[in-house]
């Protein structure tokens, strides 16, 4: 399958009410973590109206560039997070229409699912955190974006191909299938890395990324049953 066919598939099903109802719910996500972020940001600032210099220090990052720089490094993890709320509703809308002879899925366990998650996770964490850290010294500022797009690519893609070939088989098999597919896996997570960049675009990243590694998932069938 053509690296950039997955998720060109993924893009032409956006009509699917499945997919619109996901879409919804990933706003209504967002926003609740904005409000979120927007009161921390206040109290930031208000504490650091009160002459504590390392939160003023915290409270001049969090602003202007700093916060678009924050919410480039951070945006695409917590999508992430929040298509793993709907994978099986995603994954099943797509299989319907694409892939109507499969047997029904038989999800992995769920503590290796959520082990899983937990594990990835805090490998973003780290890694998203060491990108912010070199982003933050001006002689490696410059090599800071496409690191944390190479990290995002690598964290988006890896985990929504595992979370969606859990659907169907155990984690070890479904880590084992994702080394072969490397190539087209990373492909589609550099390409929801870029789109969460572009405003309300974003929104779609949780939705379209889970799509497109149904379709990675199944560009071969001959690992099922």
């Amino acid at each position: 399958m053509p690296l950039f066919t997955p998720m060109l598939r993924a893009l032409a099903q956006l009509d699917d009410p499945a997919f619109l109802g996901v879409v919804l719910r990933s706003l209504l996500w967002t926003l609740a973590g904005g409000i979120g972020a927007a009161l921390l940001l206040l109290w930031v600032l208000a504490a650091a109206a009160h002459g504590h210099d390392w939160i003023g220090w915290i409270a001049a990052a969090a602003t202007g560039a700093g916060a678009m720089l924050l919410a480039f490094y951070f945006f695409l993890p917590v999508a992430a997070v929040i298509a793993l709320l709907f994978v099986d509703r995603v994954a099943a809308a797509v299989e319907r229409r694409c892939y109507p002879g499969l047997p029904p899925a038989r999800p992995a366990p769920l503590a290796p699912q959520l082990w899983d998650g937990m594990v990835l996770g805090v490998q973003v964490l780290l890694l998203q955190l060491l990108t912010l850290a070199v982003a933050l010294i001006p002689l490696l500022a410059p090599v800071a974006p496409p690191l944390g797009w190479a990290v995002a690519a690598w964290a988006v893609g890896r985990g929504l191909f595992v979370a969606v070939a859990m659907r169907r088989m155990p984690r070890s098999a479904a880590i084992a299938l994702y080394r072969t597919r490397r190539a087209p896996t990373l492909t589609q997570g550099g390409l929801m890395a870029l789109g969460s960049i572009v405003p309300l675009f974003n929104l779609l990243v949780p939705v379209l990324g889970t799509a497109a590694m149904v379709h990675v998932l199944h560009a071969d069938d001959r690992f099922m049953s």
